[in-house]
């Protein structure tokens, strides 16, 4: 029902639409317009940035990074073998659906398909309540509220475990 391809180019005008939308917007407000079109046409090796499809429509983004090794160091001093995820859905219509929920499962498989991965970090803002519930729901734990660019977060993390490791076989 969903699946996970690579964003191209050929995402711009939707990725960029996506990024007008009051809820995208109220999910970072501090964020920096995405440069959309330098992005897609750029694959570093500590990133990938996925559009999640229903029946062949897009319905949102993940975004997995290696925040060890990610340039703009946005998460710190991190430990190494860590993967971080970022999700959004595009249209209201698609919110509260149970897509996020498939789509988080499917970027968590995906990050625990390489074996070195120990642990998964999120952040979503300390006042998006749903978000924390929605996490803790995936089995993330709370470690701590942070500040990231500007924005108070709480960050959660989802260890690796055998439970998880089995559901991407």
């Amino acid at each position: 029902m969903i699946k996970l391809r690579l964003a191209t180019i050929d995402d711009l005008e939707l990725l960029t639409y996506w990024e007008t939308k009051q809820h995208v917007i109220d999910s970072d407000p501090n964020d920096d317009e995405w440069n959309w079109e330098l992005e897609l046409k750029r694959n570093p090796e500590w990133r990938e940035q996925l559009i999640a499809e229903v029946n062949g429509k897009p319905v949102g983004v993940v975004q997995i990074i290696d925040p060890d090794k990610e340039e703009t160091q946005y998460w710190g001093n991190v430990e190494q073998n860590k993967r971080a995820i970022d999700i959004w859905i595009g249209e209201e219509e698609n919110l509260n659906r149970g897509y996020g929920t498939l789509m988080m499962n499917l970027a968590i498989a995906r990050c625990f398909e390489n074996p070195v991965v120990a642990s998964i970090l999120v952040d979503p803002l300390q006042s998006n309540i749903k978000a924390h519930r929605f996490y803790k729901r995936l089995g993330f734990e709370f470690i701590e509220e942070r500040e990231f660019d500007g924005n108070v977060c709480l960050v959660y993390e989802l260890k690796r475990t055998v439970e998880n490791s089995a559901e991407i076989q």
